[in-house]
């Protein structure tokens, strides 16, 4: 979504950078370049003045100009200000003391609300809650069938009443089936419309007022542009909410409503979809949004994803056996497999430092992981142990039995081969393991 602004702004950024000194002149040169990059990808007209006019006055300083690199540090204060901007500070939720913990979800017909509720639940059940799903979105006929069918997917229970089309009557059964049945959250998904109307605002008030909810989320299409930012500013006035969840970040529109709507409703991104599936959704951390936009890649959401992928003994395994340079098909196959869980190739790939670039307009094939799997197991237990004894013959029974070409297989033993010399020369080093990256990229901060 970020990518033409992330250009534009890592370009204009990049021609500080060398310099040994900055004039007046030369800042309001990336200022201006700064100010048409954003609105270029759809930001407030307000928020954009604001941002820059700070950028600018900081900028200016005199510890700055003064600086040896003054343009690292002007990247610093753009950093900064594009953390402040979508909101600094923690995306987590609240959790009420006693349970069940209520979370209501609003939003117009369309923003993907009722995938959000089922997302959320995943999430959360990840975290060790115990959640549950209601059904008060009773003005899309399909809605409860398909929340019905989400929670079926992630086994998490889904609490409707077909015997009536009151949606206060509807949350709180469900509340009283969770809180019997043991249930810690109940997520409430309530009806949208195509558009904010006195309706929509009054059911959605009396469900409020019935539930008394910890988190109020609005739901908003990120697709939308300005339009979702436009929404957010009803919503608010009608129906005051605490946080925002983002759907579709994922996509290819300009992203100026996740750069807008926290300065212009006061209200921060909790959390943000990144793609289709139920286990796509993740807190939304400013700061990292901001670096992953000015190319610094993303190393704690990279780690964060690295250590759910595996268990720590896993980790600690495969940590060792490279320090000793030992890199089989094995180990090969269980990183393959850790990637795949880690979500999209192009995704992960883009959360490395100095790699989101390069990787632009590379189309990664998430099917080809899945090559790699099969090439792998179509291989003996000895074979992937000692690579070195897959003769020619062996290449071509591999091939075959994995459907692939002898050439595909060979491009996998050159693959191996080159990432175990680069694991031994890593290994004669000091390679850090994920513990440390992370403590050294909260120090960067």
């Amino acid at each position: 979504m970020f990518d033409s602004l992330s250009d534009k702004l890592q370009s204009t950024l990049s021609d500080l950078k060398g310099r040994g000194r900055l004039s007046e002149e030369d800042l309001s040169r990336a200022t201006r370049e700064i100010r048409l990059s954003l609105l270029e990808a759809d930001v407030n007209l307000k928020v954009v003045k604001d941002f820059v006019a700070k950028v600018k006055e900081r900028a200016l300083g005199a510890d700055v100009m003064k600086s040896l690199t003054p343009g690292q540090q002007v990247v610093k204060i753009v950093h900064e200000e594009l953390t402040e901007l979508m909101g600094s500070g923690s995306s987590k939720l609240a959790f009420a003391g006693r349970p069940p913990t209520v979370i209501l979800l609003a939003g117009l017909q369309g923003s993907g609300k009722t995938t959000a509720a089922a997302k959320l639940a995943l999430l959360l059940r990840k975290e060790g809650k115990a959640p549950a799903l209601v059904a008060c979105d009773l003005q899309r006929p399909a809605a409860i069938d398909q929340l019905e069918q989400l929670g079926k997917q992630i086994q998490i229970p889904v609490y409707r009443r077909d015997d009536t089309k009151d949606a206060v009557a509807v949350a709180r059964y469900g509340l009283e089936q969770a809180a019997a049945q043991g249930r810690d959250v109940v997520i409430v998904d309530t009806a949208g419309r195509l558009h904010i109307d006195e309706e929509l605002m009054e059911e959605l008030a009396a469900v409020r007022r019935a539930v008394k909810p910890t988190n109020v989320l609005l739901v908003l299409d990120a697709m939308t542009g300005q339009d979702a930012v436009s929404v957010a500013e009803a919503f608010r006035e009608r129906v005051d909410f605490d946080g925002v969840v983002m759907t579709k970040l994922d996509g290819d529109a300009r992203g100026g409503a996740a750069l807008s709507v926290k300065a212009v409703t006061g209200k921060p991104i909790k959390l943000a979809s990144t793609g289709e599936k139920l286990d796509q959704l993740e807190y939304f951390h400013p700061d990292r949004m901001a670096s992953r936009i000015l190319g610094m890649g993303d190393v704690l959401t990279l780690i964060e994803k690295a250590e759910a992928a595996t268990e720590k003994d896993e980790q600690e395994e495969l940590e060792r056996r490279m320090r000793q340079g030992q890199f089989t098909f094995d180990d090969f196959l269980a990183s393959y497999r850790m990637m795949r869980k880690m979500g999209p190739v192009a995704n992960v790939l883009g959360m490395i430092p100095g790699l989101g670039k390069q990787m632009r307009g590379v189309k990664v094939d998430d099917r080809d992981l899945g090559r790699v799997e099969a090439i792998v197991l179509s291989m003996t237990p000895e074979e992937r142990r000692r690579p070195e004894i897959i003769s020619g013959s062996r290449r071509a029974r591999i091939a075959r039995g994995s459907g692939t070409s002898v050439q595909q297989v060979n491009q996998l033993l050159q693959a191996r081969k080159q990432m175990a010399k680069m694991m031994k020369q890593l290994g004669r080093g000091k390679m850090p393991n994920l513990q440390s990256l992370a403590a050294q990229q909260g120090r960067r901060r």
